[in-house]
């Protein structure tokens, strides 16, 4: 593959954020770790539509997802006419940009436009603490992982105090839908220890190691 082209570089509250572009396709990398690019996008439409699926492919229901990423899933929740109200939570200023002025506007510039969505330009975890509002799903992939974070704090979304915020957000008998870039045991038992119920993991299959997965979980009514 070609050495990859660096289009935009920022320092944020959060450290360094970078896009660079590789062929055709984008990546984004947040101090120095590589968050995702625009090469796939399977795992993104999966954790939406797991979410959608455990609802039992109800009408009209809402949507958190934390962050913005690529926009894949943004894109994905959007031409999905269940959905009703989509909110977007994204810390980084430069990725919010990079969708509406920049080139992530040919993944998400439709969605964008779709009066059913809203970015919220916030960090996730202090929204899921302070906010009051409540959705049906709560679809989350800020990080690599439970166990592979982007940034130390975010960490503590994944703890017994975090997840109990998570649950706040959730309308009951909502779900929560985690992405992973490999499976995580001590996950799953935190959301069982949590109080979430139905607790299982879906699994992508990628061309090598481990696949990546959607924890699933459902806060009881």
């Amino acid at each position: 593959m070609s050495n990859p082209v660096t289009l935009d570089r920022r320092e944020g509250p959060y450290g360094e954020v970078v896009l660079r572009r590789r062929e055709e396709h984008y990546e984004i990398i947040a101090n120095g770790t590589f968050l995702m690019d625009t090469s796939d996008g399977r795992s993104e439409r999966l954790l939406v539509d797991a979410a959608m699926d455990a609802l039992g492919g109800r009408a009209a229901a809402s949507v958190l997802i934390g962050g913005l990423g690529v926009g894949f899933s943004l894109a994905h929740a959007s031409a999905d006419p269940r959905w009703g109200r989509i909110a977007v939570v994204e810390r980084e200023q430069a990725i919010i940009d990079w969708h509406r002025e920049g080139p992530l506007a040919s993944i998400s510039g439709r969605a964008l436009a779709d009066p059913r969505n809203v970015i919220l330009h916030t960090d996730l975890i202090e929204y899921v603490h302070t906010s009051t509002d409540t959705f049906d799903a709560l679809c989350l992939d800020i990080d690599n992982g439970p166990d592979w974070t982007v940034t130390e704090g975010n960490q503590s979304l994944y703890s017994a105090e975090g997840l109990a915020a998570c649950a706040d957000r959730l309308n009951p008998g909502g779900i929560l839908a985690v992405w992973s870039a490999q499976p995580s045991a001590d996950f799953e038992a935190s959301l069982r220890n949590a109080g979430f119920s139905g607790v299982r993991t879906e699994e992508i299959p990628v061309a090598r190691g481990v696949p990546d997965v959607v924890h699933l979980a459902v806060r009881p009514g």
